[in-house]
């Protein structure tokens, strides 16, 4: 963070204020991670604060520490719009425009006017901000929280909870530490986190390695339905709401299968498609390897974006439909994939 942005914020901060924590809908590890690790730290400080989420989390982050006092906005749209409105600073964590908060969520914070501080790590932020520390090279927003809190010169406040938080942001957001963008700095970040009571194996175990019948039922559909593109060295998935629905889907059961298409060899572009019939959108996922951006990829033609080799978006049209135009693009970018290998 820039020494004015740290002076300034502070100032804001030095006497207790009311602040609430939001972060982006269909929260991942590092969006619970980033967060529950800030309402620690500002707790210590002082301030009253509340986490705000759009929706609910996946299964596999309702251990966290704190996850259970999070406000979910739309379970508990009274509470939380109270919260919200009641707020004189609002962090805005892993994510950098409004409507990333879904539309019911994003909607209502455009009728608010707190201080906003953003912290983010993804590529073109908007600009509702009042202090912003975006930075996309570094993995995670979770990193970069740790990263404010020795800015603000307060790593002495660091203890389990708060490296529970940060050391499962980071795990998730780097694959496990082997995505490009994890660096010296991140593993010198990771070992103090250990030393402060962070247990890497039962995180791993608790976030990897529980699985249901169900889910790996799911998994072997998706990757029947695993498609490849020699041509354009790009592999892909989709799966339908019926397909979701035969294998009982819950949130975060996907989570990590658009990996597979990714990790054939001479593949070099991956995506999933899921069928979303409530929110009447297809939800896709991209992954690329070497210097393919995914990023732009989406923000050009799904209304998208995120990082260079990981990004989301979405479509309006059918599973098919979406799909067809998916394929139709790849001539377009045939030059792009094959110097990216």
């Amino acid at each position: 963070m820039k020494s004015d942005d740290c002076q300034r914020l502070k100032e804001v901060l030095k006497t207790p204020k009311s602040i609430g924590i939001v972060t982006h809908r269909n929260p991942d590890g590092d969006a619970y991670g980033s967060s529950l690790a800030l309402y620690f730290y500002l707790s210590k400080l002082g301030h009253k604060v509340h986490v705000v989420s759009p929706n609910d989390c996946p299964g596999f982050l309702k251990w966290m520490p704190g996850q259970g006092d999070i406000t979910i906005f739309e379970h508990d749209l009274k509470s939380a719009s109270r919260i919200l409105k009641n707020s004189e600073v609002v962090f805005a964590l892993d994510f950098n425009a409004l409507h990333r908060l879904g539309d019911m969520m994003g909607d209502f914070m455009e009728t608010l006017n707190p201080f906003y501080v953003m912290i983010d790590h993804h590529q073109e932020p908007d600009d509702f901000a009042n202090i912003t520390y975006v930075d996309p090279t570094i993995c995670s927003t979770s990193q970069m929280v740790y990263q404010f809190m020795d800015s603000m010169g307060d790593l002495g406040l660091m203890d389990e909870k708060i490296a529970t938080c940060l050391y499962t942001g980071i795990l998730t957001d780097t694959g496990s530490f082997r995505f490009p963008a994890t660096d010296s700095t991140t593993h010198r970040i990771v070992a103090n986190l250990l030393d402060h009571g962070a247990n890497n194996a039962e995180i791993y175990r608790k976030i990897h390695d529980v699985n249901t019948y169900d889910r790996l039922q799911l998994l072997s559909r998706a990757l029947h339905n695993l498609v490849v593109l020699k041509k354009y060295h790009t592999a892909y998935i989709s799966l339908s709401q019926n397909e979701l629905n035969r294998h009982n889907f819950q949130r975060g059961d996907t989570e990590g299968f658009v990996n597979y298409a990714l990790s054939l060899k001479n593949v070099i572009f991956a995506a999933i498609f899921i069928e979303d019939r409530k929110q009447k959108i297809i939800k896709i996922s991209f992954r690329s390897s070497g210097n393919f951006s995914v990023n732009e990829f989406a923000r050009n033609h799904f209304s998208g974006g995120g990082h260079i080799n990981a990004a989301g978006g979405r479509s309006e049209t059918s599973l098919q439909e979406t799909v067809e135009k998916f394929k139709n693009l790849l001539p377009d970018y045939i030059e792009e994939l094959k110097t990216s290998e």
